[in-house]
């Protein structure tokens, strides 16, 4: 693998699990040093990283609490003096409700982690970036941040809403050496995608049918299209919203 981001450095949200770790994993062994956040404390993606021969740092955080983002940002710099790249990915589900059934308690906490969530990590990892005078953010929107989705109100109104952050943060540093875009997932062989199936053969395979590839996706295809945006391959890309979705909203 050639080590294209040797000497950088990435923050990876929601790197415990499923796409976060597939791309934390993705990063290191290109060459970046990464720091891998998580509001579950596991191990499993650093030590992975490790045994590669990579270096990684596990840091507790809940993305929806300013003060954990702020010295999340703050323990990558003391630890490795500099941050090149991150991926904004940590998000949940929540409960599946129609609209006018969804409760405040499940539209509010889905809206701080996957759309305050995301703001408050661009909010602090910005400033490290212009520093630097260069950067590349890719934060993790979804297939339900460009169609809707019924039952879904509070994660598709997020997602939509990371999809316009995206767009308006890529203005705001286009001129600044830092690139920011966003990924659209869609129906992903994840941890998440398992609790809303309760990993059930016939729920998996009417999701097979849906994809217009016959297939779900497996989250290093997602973490490729992280690396591909991030790199210098993507110099002229910014503002972008990539969906990696087996053809789904094409359809």
């Amino acid at each position: 693998m050639e080590k294209i981001f040797q000497n950088k450095v990435a923050i990876v949200t929601g790197g415990s699990f499923g796409i976060g770790r597939a791309t934390a994993i993705a990063f290191a062994t290109r060459g970046a040093k990464v720091v891998v956040a998580d509001c579950i404390e596991d191990n499993e993606t650093t030590d992975t990283i490790k045994n590669l021969g990579g270096e990684s740092l596990f840091i507790k955080c809940d993305v929806s609490k300013a003060n954990e983002v702020k010295a999340m940002v703050e323990k990558t710099i003391s630890t490795f003096g500099r941050l090149d790249y991150a991926f904004n990915n940590a998000g949940i589900e929540g409960g599946s409700a129609t609209t006018e059934e969804c409760s405040e308690e499940n539209w509010d906490r889905i809206i701080n982690v996957n759309l305050k969530g995301v703001w408050l990590c661009m909010k602090y990892q910005i400033p490290e970036m212009r520093k630097a005078g260069k950067g590349a953010i890719v934060n993790c929107a979804s297939i339900a941040g460009l169609v809707g989705f019924q039952g879904s109100p509070g994660y598709t109104a997020s997602k939509h809403g990371v999809v316009g952050l995206t767009k308006t943060t890529a203005l705001e540093n286009a001129k600044l050496g830092i690139r920011v875009n966003a990924v659209c997932p869609g129906v992903i062989r994840t941890p998440m995608i398992d609790r809303f199936t309760g990993k059930s053969k016939e729920v998996e395979k009417q999701f097979e049918n849906a994809e217009p590839i016959g297939r779900l996706g497996d989250p290093e295809e997602v973490a490729e299209a992280v690396i591909y945006l991030c790199s210098d391959a993507a110099s002229f890309v910014t503002g972008h919203s990539l969906p990696v979705d087996g053809g789904w909203i094409a359809q």
